[in-house]
Order: structure tokens, then C-alpha cells, then sequence
């Protein structure tokens, strides 16, 4: 009876142990098997650019296939709220921006919550906006933009990526700081909006480096500054805003990595700690550079710090957005 007891107490005892060596196990080899990156736009965009330069230099350091997958839809929303229903199992992430993961919240009615349903994994990338006008504007400098803009209300007109999008928030935001009227149209994407510039059909557009750089450096557009407190490697000729005149006017894009809410700490850890390795190897960063992505500094490349920034966002943008009344079409 005693062997029995004995043996019994010893079985309940490794019973109760297994879950533990489990979770165990499971952090030792994750991962096991392919990982998903969900981009929520479609090919050829600077965001599935960028996935996919990273998911190339994951797969060494993972050890394990990196698959990036297009799911498009509803200004990245579709694809974002297939993740939120997603196993929280760390073979499925998204990337995030600025759109999906701040903006669609205040624009959008959707079905899951942009911070509770998620985990933070990885700010990657970010892309500060340029200002810029046609060629033939009256105005040299930023000062001498806004004054013509205030001496001739209704007048001009800036051309976005769509209703909601960033370049119409950061229109909208500038007419607010500066105390200018323009008009505001929207576009199906940056380049065909910029090429208006180019041609003189529209007078203004704030843009990322990707749309701007080509034209400012063939002389066809003024540039005159970058929304950010320090001056793109894109483009170091260009001012920033403190340095033009309009200190704090700061608008940047971003890229970033998120995970199911539920996703264990170990695998979060995991797969930033190869995130902030790819970041960090030269190649990368070329290429990255030259599509006119800003890499972030080290310390702002952990999950605190994309939550942190994430919450900033929201509560700096919503209000901004919801005055305007931007809705979804």
C-alpha cells in the first residue's frame, strides 16, 4: 500500500509538473514552423516594400520560413482584424501603420480594439512628411508659403492619398497650426497626386520622401521642410520645420509590428529581438534608406515603446480627425 501510495504521489506530482515543462518546451523551440506577416495593402506599396525586407533577413534568425501575405481591403482594416481573431500562438503577425493601427480607430466602426486586441512587437520604420508646392509658387521659404497662403485664402489646393489618410490629417493639421484656407483633394495614391504638382494642377502636397525626393533633386517641386525635429537622410538638404520656421509642426508616418493580444511574452521577446537584429545590419538599413525609410533609434524599438507611441498617437490624432467629421466612405 505504502509502494502504491508512493508511486501514485510521484505520478500526480509529474502530472502537475507537465504544463509547466510544457510552456517550457514551447519557448525552447519556437518557432517550429513558418511565420505569417499580414500586410493589409496590396503589392508594390512602400509598406509591402518594407515587409518584405525585413521577412528576407528574419528567416536566418528565426530559423524557420518568414511568409509576408496581402490582405487588402477597407484601408487595411480587413486585414488587420483577421490578426485580432488570430491564434495568439506568435506564427501570425501584421504590420501596422500609422493608418491601421491609429487612424481606422477614430475613421472606421470596427469590430475589434487597435490596443486591447493586440500585442506590440516592433516600431521598424517611420517616414517623416516633406512640405512641399509647385514650382511655380510665389514662395521661397516656409514663411513665405504661409504668408501667401494667408494673403489668399481658398485659393491653392494640396492633393492627398485619400479621405482619412495621413496626408489628408497632416493638410488638415497644417491649416489648423498655420491659420490657412486650402482646398483639400483627394488622390488614389502619392505619385499620381505629386505628378499634379509637377504639372501645376494643384499647388501643394505634404508627402513622404518616397514621392518627394526624385522631384525636388530634378528641380521640378519646392521642397521646404521636413516635419520632424531632425533632417532626413533622404534628403539632407531640406530644413525641418524647427529650422524653416514652424517649430513642432511634426508629422511622421510609421511602420510597425504587432501580435494577437494573446500571444506568449517569450515569443514577443523572440521576435523582437530578431527585428531589432535585422534593423541593425547595414544592408537592411540601405535598402531601407533607399526607399526613404528612417529606421528608429534602438531604445525606441521595443514593445513598451511601440505602445507607448501607439497610445500618443491616439490621443494626439482622434480628436484632430473626429473634429474634421472624417468618416469612411
Amino acid at each position: 500500500m505504502k509502494f502504491a501510495r508512493r508511486k501514485f504521489l510521484h505520478l500526480a506530482a509529474g502530472a502537475v509538473a507537465l504544463p509547466a515543462v510544457s510552456r517550457v518546451a514551447r519557448a525552447q523551440t519556437y518557432p517550429s514552423r513558418p511565420i505569417t506577416i499580414v500586410l493589409p495593402f496590396a503589392a508594390g506599396g512602400g509598406g509591402d516594400v518594407v515587409t518584405r525586407i525585413l521577412a528576407q533577413s528574419l528567416r536566418p534568425m528565426l530559423g524557420q520560413n518568414v511568409i509576408v501575405e496581402n490582405v487588402t481591403g477597407a484601408n487595411g482594416s480587413i486585414g488587420v482584424g483577421r490578426i485580432a481573431r488570430a491564434a495568439g500562438d506568435g506564427y501570425t503577425l501584421v504590420m501596422g501603420s500609422w493608418n491601421t493601427f491609429m487612424a481606422n480607430g477614430a475613421v472606421y466602426p470596427l469590430s475589434y480594439n487597435l490596443v486591447n486586441d493586440f500585442a506590440p512587437i516592433a516600431l521598424v520604420a517611420f517616414q517623416p512628411l516633406f512640405i512641399t508646392a509647385r514650382k511655380a509658387m510665389p514662395a521661397d521659404d516656409l514663411k513665405g508659403l504661409v504668408a501667401w497662403l494667408k494673403a489668399n485664402p481658398d485659393k491653392a489646393s494640396a492633393g492627398t492619398t485619400g479621405v482619412g489618410s495621413s496626408l489628408h490629417v497632416a493638410a488638415l493639421d497644417f491649416q489648423k497650426q498655420t491659420d490657412t484656407r486650402f482646398a483639400v483633394v483627394p488622390y488614389r495614391g502619392g505619385g499620381p497626386a505629386m505628378l499634379d504638382v509637377v504639372a501645376g494642377q494643384i499647388d501643394l502636397m505634404l508627402d513622404t520622401a518616397a514621392d518627394v525626393v526624385e522631384h525636388v533633386r530634378a528641380g521640378r517641386i519646392k521642397a521646404y521642410a521636413v516635419m520632424a525635429n531632425s533632417r532626413s537622410a533622404a534628403a539632407p538638404g531640406i530644413p525641418t520645420v524647427d529650422e524653416a520656421g514652424l517649430p513642432g509642426l511634426y508629422f511622421s508616418q510609421w511602420q510597425a509590428v504587432f501580435a494577437p493580444k494573446a500571444t506568449p511574452k517569450e515569443a514577443i521577446a523572440k521576435l523582437n529581438a530578431a527585428f531589432v537584429a535585422a534593423l541593425a545590419d547595414p544592408t537592411v538599413r540601405q535598402r531601407l534608406a533607399d526607399i526613404g525609410q528612417e529606421i528608429p533609434p534602438l531604445h525606441q524599438q521595443t514593445p513598451e515603446a511601440l505602445g507607448a507611441l501607439q497610445q500618443a498617437e491616439i490621443e494626439k490624432w482622434w480628436p484632430i480627425i473626429r473634429a474634421a467629421g472624417i468618416k469612411a466612405e
